[in-house]
């Protein structure tokens, strides 16, 4: 892992102060251990931004906020839209293949069953009933 400076400034802008246990020179902590901090550090990195976001919001006009969402409503229809048309095609798709198989797998069974029973049809045509009783002649 590399040392990381998490120093920064608070939403309020004033400064915050290091913390000795985040870095991962420490020999005090195991590796989980730091990890856990690392990613607690990201996770108020994180908020703290999210704070600034919410700041920011709160002084701009109600006018722009709403501009904006209604912008990202749009789209994000948009994107929905075309996210639904490609789930429909593709589901579309997999159909055409599957009965693409099918028509193919019949097909095929068709020919076997020809190939397999056509032959026997074939020669009994040739055959021409006797005169009495069951019995047949060629």
């Amino acid at each position: 892992m590399t040392t990381e400076d998490f120093s920064s400034t608070a939403p309020t802008g004033e400064p915050r102060s290091s913390n000795p246990l985040l870095g991962s020179s420490n020999p005090l902590l195991s590796d989980l251990e730091q990890e856990v901090l690392d990613e607690y550090s990201r996770l108020l990195d994180n908020v703290n931004k999210l704070s600034d976001t919410f700041a920011d919001l709160a002084g701009s006009p109600a006018s722009l906020t709403l501009d904006g969402l209604r912008l990202l409503e749009r789209k994000t229809a948009t994107v929905y839209t075309l996210l639904k048309a490609s789930v429909y095609s593709i589901v579309l798709q997999q159909q055409i293949i599957t009965e693409g198989e099918e028509a193919a797998g019949q097909q095929q069974q068709q020919q076997q069953h020809h190939d397999l029973y056509g032959e026997g049809v074939s020669g009994m045509t040739n055959m021409t009933f006797g005169g009495e009783g069951d019995t047949m002649t060629q």
